[in-house]
């Protein structure tokens, strides 16, 4: 299968494009390779491509660079993905859709069904919302709605923090924000699983089990050896973020089921894992790190 990905060298990206690597020729695409504001380059960059499918991260993930400059979030992730969904539709392609727990509207106290409305309270998870619709008018697609993302290659919520802890300062985060946290790799390994033999549809993918941003960060830190009483705990709206946070966004994976796919990992196995090739020195745990 000739996969092509969009926002190649972005977070979500790199690990597509390692993991379909191993089975499938991958096609990546950066910005400067097309330009997905710019429908024209979108097209005859696909085009030359000649991909069988096309997946597509690429997007302005921030919430508050989105809510300070609601234009230019509407820009690359609305009119973005149009354009995208467009030329897989002119190459009679089937496409997928990287989203976020953020369409929803944060105020449900048990996990959000595939099935259940969304009403984003925030610009990017309005922009999101609206790409995904988008996506939806083709006959063949599969959007996969993804909580914070951690992984290699790029900066991240947990990297932040590591690096922040280890110039010496302090990391607060959120203390009242409960999600699900997503390994990169092992989200790209259950899309491709889903490509070669699930069926179409809206997916939710996540690592299993819930935890707030501060178990998710101070876990981090323990794990990488660092000092987790610096990570600090607030109450979101004592924060002072632009965009507007979901208080509750856990995410149930009943499309996988439903495919008989198995979900990823629980989140603290990927969590470790991910520390580990970071700091290769220590020897993971399913929890955890030991001294060599």
């Amino acid at each position: 299968m000739r996969v092509a990905i969009t926002g190649a060298t972005g977070l979500f990206g790199r690990g597509l494009v390692e993991i379909f690597s191993a089975r499938h020729t991958v096609l990546p695409l950066t910005r400067a390779d097309a330009d997905i504001t710019k429908v024209d380059k979108v097209r005859r960059g696909l085009a030359g491509l000649r991909p069988d499918v096309v997946v597509h991260p690429a997007a302005i993930p921030d919430p508050d660079i989105c809510e300070a400059d609601p234009e230019k979030a509407f820009l690359v992730n609305v009119e973005g993905t149009r354009h995208v969904v467009e030329a897989a539709r002119e190459l009679g392609v089937a496409m997928v859709q990287i989203s976020t727990d953020a369409v929803y509207d944060g105020k449900k106290q048990a996990p959000y069904l595939e099935s259940d409305p969304i009403d984003p309270p925030s610009v990017y998870g309005k922009t999101k919302a609206q790409a995904d619709q988008i996506v939806q008018t083709l006959p063949r697609y599969w959007i996969f709605r993804v909580p914070v993302l951690f992984g290699p290659g790029k900066t991240n919520f947990v990297e932040k923090g590591l690096r922040m802890l280890a110039a010496g300062e302090e990391y607060t985060v959120a203390s009242d924000q409960i999600g699900n946290s997503l390994y990169t790799l092992d989200g790209a390994r259950t899309i491709m699983e889903v490509l070669e033999s699930g069926p179409f549809g809206i997916y939710h993918l996540t690592n299993q089990g819930a935890c707030s941003r501060l178990d998710l960060a101070r876990l981090a830190a323990e794990l990488a050896g660092a000092d987790s009483r610096q990570v600090i705990g607030k109450p979101s709206d004592q924060l002072g973020r632009l965009a507007p946070r979901l208080k509750y966004s856990v995410l149930e994976m009943g499309a996988l089921k439903r495919a008989g796919i198995a979900p990823p990992r629980p989140w603290k196995e990927a969590l470790a894992e991910y520390l580990h090739s970071r700091f290769p020195g220590r020897r993971s745990s399913a929890v955890g790190f030991s001294q060599p």
